[in-house]
């Protein structure tokens, strides 16, 4: 049943409008001009209607945060994108981007939606997930299709049900290390391939930087994010599973900036935190310590990245405030005391 009283945004609320406002019009800003210089036309299909989705979400996020009286994000627009600059990625890489996009859309709208408590809002989330749903989908059937879709590896089927009867089971350093479970598996993998679309985006956005302090972050980015690509694979490798494939070659030699310094920081930005988020979940399913350690050891080798990142950010006046509490302590200080 529907509330009949009105109800303020929460904070939860709040914080995911505003976030995928930015999200949403950095989108734009990209899908726009990858379908400037896409050849495929299927390719171009699915780009249509991710950058239908993301104009529809900055309208109907501005509608309600307009209705409650916030003011509207700046976020990116027409000044962070040159269509007209040469082409910087490939038509395959377009694809696995917006597949990519797809996956990450899955799980932000569904955090949100659980997270929310409005009737309005929960509507705008549920919407949100289907269509990203559907994306997600048709992109990844278009990959199939065209024999660009990464499958993770495949494993033997067990013979029958067993049960863990050893404390090796948990151990990676020392005596025989078991082989790889398939929920590890499918996280080195996963992360494999998320470092392998991070490293072609961050190659390129390292080419075209206006910046000097932008490219070189970018330069340390590409080098980790080709660290940790690497070492996902030799895992995956010691117990003779498929890695994943390098997408560098999909990045051209362009060196015209498409995009402002602002938006590929966000975007990297962006990416960064999600790989945060990624490398926790991979750790807490992750029973092998030595995996566990790994993990940890290379989120915080990107969580000092990614504040770096927002220092730059800082220093450029490019990092919009984020919505936030009131300042309770400040405002004790306040002046209004002398009056009592």
């Amino acid at each position: 049943m529907a509330t009949t009283h009105e109800t303020t945004l929460t904070a939860s609320e709040i914080s995911n409008l505003w976030t995928s406002y930015q999200n949403d019009s950095m989108a734009i800003c990209a899908i726009n001009y990858f379908l400037a210089n896409s050849a495929d036309k299927d390719i171009q299909s699915i780009l249509k209607y991710a950058l239908d989705i993301s104009e529809q979400h900055v309208k109907k996020v501005t509608e309600i945060l307009k209705k409650e009286g916030y003011p509207i994000p700046i976020g990116f627009t027409n000044q962070d994108v040159n269509v007209d600059a040469p082409r910087l990625f490939t038509d395959k890489l377009y694809l696995l981007y917006i597949l990519n996009m797809g996956k990450f859309g899955l799980n932000s709208y569904g955090l949100a939606l659980s997270l929310v408590t409005r009737d309005d809002i929960i509507k705008y989330y549920t919407e949100c997930l289907e269509e990203t749903k559907k994306l997600h989908n048709d992109a990844k059937e278009l990959a199939l299709q065209k024999g660009i879709l990464i499958r993770p590896p495949v494993i033997p089927k067990p013979k029958d049900v067993d049960f863990v009867k050893k404390q090796s089971f948990l151990t990676g350093y020392f005596g025989n290390r078991r082989p790889l479970l398939a929920v590890e598996i499918a996280n080195l993998h996963y992360n494999a391939e998320r470092n392998a679309l991070g490293l072609a985006v961050i190659i390129g956005f390292s080419q075209v930087a206006k910046e000097k302090d932008v490219r070189k972050y970018f330069e340390r980015g590409r080098d980790i994010s080709k660290k940790h690509f690497e070492l996902f694979n030799s895992i995956l490798h010691e117990d003779f599973v498929n890695g994943m494939v390098n997408l560098a070659q999909e990045v051209t030699d362009s060196t015209v900036p498409p995009f402002s310094d602002k938006l590929m920081m966000y975007h990297i930005s962006s990416l960064t935190a999600s790989g945060i988020g990624q490398y926790g979940i991979s750790m807490s399913t992750s029973p092998r310590h030595d995996l566990g350690v790994t993990y940890s050891r290379l989120m915080g080798e990107i969580i000092h990245f990614s504040e770096d990142g927002a220092n730059i950010m800082i220093n450029h006046g490019w990092m919009e405030q984020p919505p936030e509490a009131r300042n309770r302590k400040e405002l004790a200080k306040g002046s209004h005391r002398d009056e009592y």
